[in-house]
C-alpha cells in the first residue's frame, strides 16, 4: 500500500501525551477541531488534507471513558470519509479491557464491543500499551501491536531499588507480566495469593516467594482504586520486605486511590502517561510518572515505513 506521507491527529483524551508523541516522532500535530453541541453530540473536522496519506489518531479511552471513546471513533470516521489511505489508531490505554469475558450469566463482552465499534468506524490498525488482557488482541480482524510499558518502567526501576530485589505479582493472571520485569531485572519473583470478595475490593491471604529484607516492586498493568495494590503492599511489608514501589502502565486512580496510596506505606508509584495525572495527586500519592511518547513515536514510525515493531523491545 503507497502512502503519499504520514500525519498524526490527537483527540482531547491527552493532549500532553500527543505533543510528546509529536516531538519524539517528529510528526506535526495536524489540524483538528473537535467540539461538542449543546447536546453533548461530538462533532468533528478534519482541518488539512489527509487524502493519499497515513493517518494516526492518539485517544487513549481514559476517564470519562464514553466521551473519550465516542470521540476516537468519530475521528476515525471523519479521517476515512478524507481519504485517508489508512487509519491507525493509537490507544495507549484500551478501557473496557478488564471485560473481555463472561463472568456471569447474561453479561456482555465489552471488550469485543469496543473492537467492533472501532472496525465498524474504519480503522485499519490499532496500537496499544499493556494491554489487560493479551486475548483482546483476537478480538480485531486488523493487525494489532500491543506494546510493552516495561521498556520505559524497568530503566526507572533499576534505579530506585538495591541489590536485594523481588518482583511481586498481585494475583495469579499477572505472574507473565512480573517475571518479565523480574528477569529484565535479574531479581526474585513472589506471588500475592488474593480472593476479590466483590470488584474493587481485594484480601490478600498468602505470599509465595522471598521477600524478607528485600526490596519490592508490585507490577500491574494498571492502578484502579488502589485497594490491590495497597493490601499487597501491607503484607510484603509485615512478612519483612525493606520497602514497596509500585509500577503500572496505566494510572486510572479512580475513586478512593489517590486517599489510600497517600496513606499507604508504598514508597512510590511509578506510572506511565498514557492517562494524564495531575500535579496535586502526584505530590500527594507520592507518584512518579515517566513518559512513554518516545516508544509510541517509534511504534508509530516503524509501522509507517514496514519496519519490525518488535525489534524495539529487549529481548534479555
Amino acid at each position: 500500500m503507497a502512502f503519499k506521507s504520514i500525519c498524526l491527529f490527537s483527540g482531547n483524551a491527552n493532549q500532553p501525551l500527543a505533543q510528546a508523541i509529536s516531538k519524539a516522532a517528529s510528526i506535526p500535530l495536524g489540524a483538528l477541531t473537535v467540539k461538542r453541541f449543546s447536546d453533548g453530540e461530538i462533532f468533528v473536522q478534519i482541518e488539512e488534507n489527509v487524502r493519499g496519506e497515513h493517518a494516526f489518531v492518539l485517544q487513549p479511552t481514559c476517564p470519562p471513558v464514553n466521551d473519550n471513546l465516542m470521540e476516537l471513533l468519530v475521528i476515525i470516521d471523519a479521517l476515512k470519509r478524507a481519504s485517508a489511505v489508512s487509519v491507525s489508531a493509537v490507544v495507549p490505554y484500551y478501557g473496557y479491557a478488564r471485560q473481555d469475558r463472561k463472568v456471569l450469566p447474561r453479561t456482555p463482552i465489552s471488550a469485543k464491543l469496543v473492537a467492533d465499534l472501532m472496525q465498524a468506524a474504519g480503522v485499519d490498525r490499532v496500537v496499544s500499551l499493556d494491554l489487560h488482557a493479551g486475548q483482546i488482541q483476537g478480538f480485531f480482524d486488523v493487525p494489532f501491536d500491543n506494546l510493552y510499558g516495561s521498556e520505559v518502567l524497568v530503566p526507572y526501576l533499576a534505579t530506585r531499588v538495591g541489590k536485594r530485589v523481588t518482583v511481586v505479582s498481585p494475583d495469579a493472571g499477572g505472574v507473565e507480566r512480573a517475571r518479565a520485569f523480574a528477569k529484565r531485572l535479574r531479581s526474585g519473583l513472589a506471588i500475592i495469593d488474593k480472593r476479590r470478595a466483590r470488584p474493587n475490593e481485594s484480601e490478600v491471604m498468602h505470599i509465595i516467594g522471598e521477600v524478607e529484607g528485600n526490596d519490592c516492586i508490585i507490577v500491574d498493568d494498571m492502578v484502579d482504586t488502589a485497594g490491590t495494590l495497597t493490601n499487597c503492599a501491607a503484607a510484603l511489608l509485615k512478612a519483612g520486605a525493606k520497602k514497596v514501589i509500585a509500577a503500572a502502565s496505566h494510572g486510572v486512580l479512580s475513586g478512593p486511590a489517590i486517599g489510600r496510596l497517600a496513606e499507604s506505606s508504598i514508597e512510590e508509584v511509578v506510572i506511565t502517561d498514557t492517562i494524564p495525572c495531575s500535579e496535586e495527586n502526584r505530590r500527594e500519592a507520592r507518584i512518579t510518572v515517566v513518559s512513554c511518547a518516545q516508544l509510541l513515536g517509534e511504534a508509530i514510525k516503524r509501522i509507517h515505513t514496514g519496519d519490525s515493531v518488535s525489534g524495539l523491545f529487549n529481548k534479555e
